[in-house]
């Protein structure tokens, strides 16, 4: 019996994915508990209506972080720190902080988003990345000063 599934289910298969299985197995246990359903006609017709605005929906949010992108790699974050001999900064400069300050320029960026590789604990510029959609990333410059 081929079954649509409709849940991801480890092993077996994911959501969207059409699968050929067993016939007492698809009507006890992925049909009953709303894993499956039967691959008809029309739910076949369903399924490709799905798809197609889930990959619309893709290429809308891919567009939409392309935009951001490009308005937050003309940014730059300043940050005023306290320093001690030598010029040393106390502590660094943490994502939760970019993250305030990208708030405080319109930017809806979860701190989670933000990815620090290297410690930013001395002064000058530094770049900080962010993943704004699967595979867009932007660079966003964060200067230190005293």
């Amino acid at each position: 019996m081929q079954v649509i599934f409709k849940k991801d289910l480890k092993k077996q298969g994911k959501k969207g994915e059409v699968k050929n299985v067993k016939d007492g197995y698809a009507e006890n246990f992925l049909i009953k508990n709303g894993y499956a359903v039967p691959a008809t006609a029309e739910n076949m017709k369903i399924l490709e209506r799905e798809n197609k605005n889930a990959s619309d929906l893709d290429k809308k949010m891919q567009d939409e972080a392309e935009k951001v992108k490009e308005k937050l790699e003309k940014e730059t974050l300043t940050f005023k720190v306290r320093t001690g001999e030598g010029d040393r900064v106390f502590g660094s400069i943490s994502a939760k902080q970019i993250k305030d300050e990208l708030a405080k320029k319109d930017y809806k960026i979860d701190k989670n988003q933000i990815i620090i590789e290297n410690q930013i604990a001395s002064l000058g510029f530094h770049y900080v990345k962010i993943e704004l959609y699967q595979k867009i990333n932007a660079k966003v410059k964060v200067h230190v000063i005293k």
